[in-house]
Order: structure tokens, then C-alpha cells, then sequence
């Protein structure tokens, strides 16, 4: 019986036991759906047949589905990794028919270890084992069949990696690699900065257009009519009467009771965690304070210059109108007793020491009916409005159902806004409304001559009546001369981009080197980034994967023109800094590990493949590609 786990090699190990996590619990949904069972579908549903077993349509889809619910891929990637999808599905029944045409043996108490290696159901009774399986609309034959196929795999890739050797060379030059930095010297060629010097005339814009006419296609436009229930306007002209404004006045009387009041505004200056001495030199402060604003020192901007409370502070000290009860003890007690305009000693609180003023104070009362009519009147309205808004714009929708033709008029008669909108294409700011993506989705997807239903647009209702559609078509030259122009201009300067580095990487060649006189002489900016690596990105470029071939040169050498996203690079080596060699015993091991397990994978994938092609060439397996195609063609359309 083999031994996953007596390798050795620790890459091996380690290769192997990421393998051996590929059977966990969680996996085995979609590693090898159905297999083992022998099907019996007819040839229209057969993908493909390895030895006496089959691949049919229905196992791909579940695997399609397994992958989808497990998240794996993406749904809109499906229809891209399918095809890899199916060769992987095929792969893995081949690999396992290879393992025991070549004798190898799962026994019962191999599986039976595997399965108690694995999470979740590993050391379950018989019964729960069972119930945990058939959840998974699987049953337990099938899943421990997956599972055999799968270690028959493991038995056969544990040979083909057994030897992956890594040398000490290797590391070395991987270390060093990874951990050489360069810095560069370089001119940057940008499209958009050398757009504005390109000028074109109308001929040449027009013999522009005429080559690339068939790329220049105005979209589908509509012409509509928008009537619309606007609440700020139909607020207006609700009228409150004094009537329903007393009656509500008198039903809710207790709402308009106020406490007892001031209105004050403070300076403090703050001796929290002060010592005592600070405080005594914050006290005498205040003292002078004072002193000022009896002398005539305006309140408001000693408060703005010295008080330490800040939600105060800016408003030259005011703190409003505060109740009984809002601050603390002393605070209140020295408020509530002063006269308006009158101003207070200091007065000593746990948050050091307050200068108050009081501006006006009022006495526990009833608000008057006057005092609050406007309050009362507003309030009214609001409770109304929305009501009134929705069903003038139903009574609208209603009528200009009846008589499209008569929308403006039925707007003017029910006090609502009327618009016209010509041409206008999907998602373009509609009158009245401005940018709002329901009403537009909305009147896009209408008929010629159809009425719209009422149409929440932010605030505003809206009824659109679509008066004309006019179809794509091949744009003329007047219709799109801006669009041309901006295009023209791009192109012609992306030449210009690809001119101009060709001449300066030639110019840098030509002069040793020297990128400061070619950037002279072309009107450009040297610019130096900071040290990177390979894995790193070179400032004010972008990735450093651009320059691969900059690491690989000595200081001084010429590197470009290279495209780097929209811009393009002319540069040379301005330094090199070769890879601290203290650091490699810290990385050693981690490098060790990846170079191993990197050709470990390289080393399964050409294994797979060999088998493949020698079971295919023996005719032991065999693809059918018209099932395939039909299969794929499904997921793509």
C-alpha cells in the first residue's frame, strides 16, 4: 500500500499534500461527478469514453453546476473555461484508468483512511456518514467511488513528481532575481499631452470622416412629451386656512408649550487635567477676561479669540436657547439668574471657567396661535402634498391616456409642467427632470404613440408620451464633427507619440546615452525613478513586469521605446544595485519550496498530458467533438 506522506523530498510532500486536500469533503462535489458508474446514454449525449467508461452531458452539466454554486468560476467566465472545464473532467477519468491498467491498487483500507482523513465526515457514525452523503444528492457508492478514482490519480502523479529536484544554482539565481534593483532615467511620450498640438483642417477632418464613416453611427433617438407633477410648485398652491390651522392649533396645544428658556453664550477656558498652579494662572486669565468685557470688550470676538469650546467657539460663544436641566449645575443655576444682557462673574465647573451672557430669556408659556401659524401651515401642507401630487399626476396619466394629442393642455389645466424633448437619446437629461436613469430606461423601452405610466423621477412625477423614434443610422459629417475632430486628434497624436520615442531612443543611441540632451532638444523632461525590483513598480510608470528586460542590462544601457499603458517610455539604466546575498539563507527555503512546487506543476501537466495522448493513440480514449461543439455552443449563445 503506498504512502502519501514517506517521500523524502519535502516539495514532494508538500505537492502531494496539496493534491491529497484536493479530495476534501468540499471538493469532491466537482472533481468527479458520476464517476465510476458505467452510463447508458446514447451516443447524442456521450462527451467522451475512456476504456468502458463514459463522459455524458449530464455529468459536465453538474459539474457546470457544482463549479457555479461552489463559486469557483464566475458565470459570465463559464462559457470561457468550459472547454478546459471538459479536457479536465476527461483527464482525470484517463489518469485513474492509467493507474490501474498499470496495476496499481487502492484497497479497502486505503479508501477507508482517506475517509477518515477527510473533515466534516471523517469520523461520523455509519448512519450520520450516510445521511451527510445522500444530502449531497449523492450516494455513498457514488462518493466513494469519486474518492477511489481520485487516490488512483494520487498513486500515479506521487511517481511523476518524485524526482522534481531543485539545485542550489537554481535558488541563487531565483534569489537573485527577485532582489536585484535598478533605478531609470526616462522621458515620457503621452498622447493626451501632445493632443493639443495637433491641427487638422476641415478638408483633412472631412476626408478623415469619409475613411471611417461606417465607425461614426448615430444611436436611436426619440421625440417625446413630458408632463410632470412637480411638489414644489404644487406646495404653492396649497391654501391652509385659518380654519384648519386653529383647529389644529387647538387639538395639539401641549406641542406648542415652552419651558422656561435662555438664550446664552459663554467663554471657557478649560482645566481639565491641569495642575494646580495651571489652573491658578487659568483663573487669573479668566479674571482679565472679564475685566475686558466690562470695560466694554466685545463679547463675541473675545469669545471667537479665546474660548476653548470648540462647538461654541466659532459662533462668537452662542450657545442658543438651553432649558433647565441641558448643562451642568453651576452653569444653569448662574444662567437662570441673570437679566438679559447681563453679564456673570466667573463661574468654576468640572470643565474649568465660564464667562455667560445672557441674551434674552423667556418663561415656561403657551405659545400663541400666531406664533405658531406659519409652523401649524407648513406642517399641514406637507401631510397633503404628497397625496395631491400622486393623484393629479394619476388624473393626468388618466386623461393624456384617452387623448395623447392634448397632453399640453392637460398639464395647463391641471396646474402641471409641460415639456418637449426632441431627439433625445438613452440617457440623455431629460427637460424638467434632468439625468434620471428610471424615466429614461422607462422611454426607451416605449413604442411610437404609447403613454407612459406615472414615473417616479427623484421628486417629481412624470408622464412621457413618445411622439416619433428615428432609428440608428450612418452619422453625416455635421453631425459628429466634434467626435471626429477628438478622434483625429487622438490618432494623430498617438503617431506623433510613436514618432517622437523612435527618434529619441535613436538620438540616445547615437550620443552615448546622454537622455538629458535629447530631452533638450525635443522639448521633453528628464525624470529618475526610485529603486525596483522585478515584483515591484517603477515610479511614475506603472509595473515593473515593463522593463524586464531593464534588469538584464548594465548601468548606462538604452531601454525603449517601451509602451507603458497609454504613454510611452524612452530610457536608460541609471543604476544597478545587485541582491543583498546576506538575505538568502532567510529566503532559502521559501524560494526552495516554489521553484519546487512551480515545476512539480509543469511536471503533472506534460504527465497528464502524455497519458493522454498515449490512451487517445491506443484508442482507449475517445473525444466525441460533435457532442463537444454542441455543448459549448449551448453555454456561448
Amino acid at each position: 500500500m503506498f504512502d502519501l506522506f514517506r517521500s523524502r523530498d519535502k516539495a514532494v510532500r508538500i505537492v502531494l499534500g496539496g493534491l491529497l486536500a484536493l479530495v476534501a469533503f468540499s471538493m469532491l462535489l466537482y472533481l468527479i461527478p458520476g464517476a465510476g458508474m458505467t452510463s447508458n446514454a446514447n451516443n447524442n449525449d456521450v462527451v467522451a469514453e475512456v476504456g468502458k467508461e463514459t463522459v455524458t452531458v449530464k455529468d459536465i452539466q453538474e459539474l457546470i453546476q457544482e463549479r457555479l454554486q461552489s463559486r469557483q468560476i464566475p458565470p459570465d467566465m463559464m462559457q470561457y473555461l468550459l472547454p478546459q472545464l471538459i479536457d479536465q473532467r476527461i483527464s482525470d477519468i484517463a489518469v485513474a484508468y492509467q493507474a490501474k491498467r498499470m496495476g496499481f491498487e487502492v484497497t479497502d483500507a486505503d479508501l477507508a483512511n482517506a475517509i477518515r482523513s477527510l473533515p466534516n465526515v471523517g469520523n461520523l457514525p455509519a448512519d450520520q456518514y450516510r445521511a451527510s452523503i445522500e444530502q449531497l444528492g449523492m450516494s455513498v457508492p457514488e462518493f466513494e467511488s469519486n474518492l477511489r478514482k481520485r487516490l488512483y490519480i494520487l498513486q500515479l502523479q506521487n511517481i511523476a513528481l518524485e524526482g522534481v529536484v531543485v539545485t542550489p544554482q537554481e535558488v541563487t539565481q531565483e534569489f537573485n532575481r527577485r532582489n536585484e534593483k535598478i533605478k531609470i532615467e526616462y522621458i515620457a511620450f503621452d498622447p493626451a499631452k501632445l493632443k493639443s498640438e495637433v491641427k487638422a483642417t476641415p478638408q483633412e477632418l472631412q476626408a478623415y470622416f469619409t475613411n471611417l464613416r461606417s465607425q461614426f453611427t448615430l444611436p436611436e433617438t426619440r421625440s417625446l412629451r413630458l408632463v410632470v407633477a412637480d411638489p414644489v410648485q404644487i406646495g404653492q398652491t396649497i391654501d391652509v386656512g385659518d380654519d384648519k390651522t386653529m383647529a389644529y392649533y387647538n387639538l395639539h396645544k401641549e406641542q406648542f408649550r415652552t419651558p422656561e428658556r435662555v438664550k446664552v453664550r459663554h467663554i471657557l477656558l478649560m482645566t481639565q487635567g491641569k495642575s494646580k498652579e495651571e489652573v491658578e494662572k487659568i483663573r487669573l486669565k479668566t479674571e482679565d477676561l472679564l475685566k475686558q468685557i466690562k470695560a466694554g470688550g466685545d463679547f463675541a470676538s473675545l469669545a471667537k479669540q479665546y474660548s476653548e469650546d470648540p462647538g461654541s467657539k466659532t459662533n462668537g460663544g452662542d450657545l442658543g436657547w438651553v432649558v433647565r436641566g441641558q448643562t451642568v449645575k453651576n452653569f444653569e443655576n448662574s444662567a437662570f439668574s441673570l437679566k438679559p444682557n447681563e453679564i456673570s462673574n466667573v463661574i468654576t465647573t468640572e470643565y474649568g471657567f465660564h464667562i455667560l451672557q445672557l441674551q434674552e430669556k423667556q418663561t415656561a408659556h403657551l405659545q400663541s396661535f400666531d406664533e405658531t401659524k406659519a409652523q401649524i401651515a407648513a406642517e399641514l401642507k406637507k401631510g397633503s402634498l404628497n397625496d395631491r401630487v400622486q393623484n393629479l399626476a394619476d388624473q393626468a396619466r388618466a386623461e393624456i391616456a384617452k387623448a395623447p394629442q392634448n397632453a399640453e393642455q392637460i398639464a395647463q389645466k391641471l396646474g402641471l409642467t409641460f415639456a418637449k424633448a426632441d431627439k433625445v437619446r438613452s440617457g440623455d437629461p431629460l427637460p424638467i427632470i434632468g439625468a434620471d436613469k428610471q424615466l429614461s430606461d422607462a422611454v426607451s423601452s416605449m413604442k411610437k404613440g404609447e403613454v407612459s405610466p406615472v414615473i417616479q423621477a427623484g421628486n417629481r412625477l412624470a408622464v412621457a408620451v413618445i411622439d416619433d423614434i428615428f432609428a440608428p443610422r450612418p452619422a453625416d459629417f455635421a453631425d459628429v464633427e466634434t467626435q471626429v475632430r477628438d478622434r483625429y486628434q487622438s490618432d494623430q497624436a498617438t503617431r506623433l507619440v510613436a514618432e517622437r520615442s523612435k527618434q529619441a531612443a535613436e538620438a540616445l543611441k547615437a550620443n552615448g546615452g546622454d537622455l538629458k540632451a535629447v530631452a533638450k532638444s525635443m522639448g521633453a523632461e528628464v525624470k529618475t525613478t526610485d529603486w525596483f525590483t522585478r515584483q515591484g513598480a517603477a515610479e511614475g510608470i506603472g509595473s515593473a513586469s515593463y522593463f524586464g528586460d531593464a534588469f538584464t542590462k548594465t548601468a548606462g544601457s538604452v531601454v525603449g521605446a517601451v509602451n507603458v499603458g497609454t504613454q510611452t517610455v524612452v530610457a536608460k539604466v541609471a543604476d544597478r544595485q545587485e541582491a543583498d546575498a546576506t538575505r538568502l539563507a532567510a529566503e532559502k527555503e521559501g524560494i526552495l519550496s516554489q521553484l519546487k512546487g512551480k515545476k512539480a506543476e509543469e511536471r503533472n501537466m506534460l504527465f497528464e498530458d502524455s497519458i493522454m495522448a498515449k490512451l487517445i493513440e491506443e484508442k482507449k480514449v475517445k473525444k466525441h467533438r460533435d457532442v463537444i461543439a454542441q455543448l459549448l455552443k449551448r453555454y456561448r449563445s
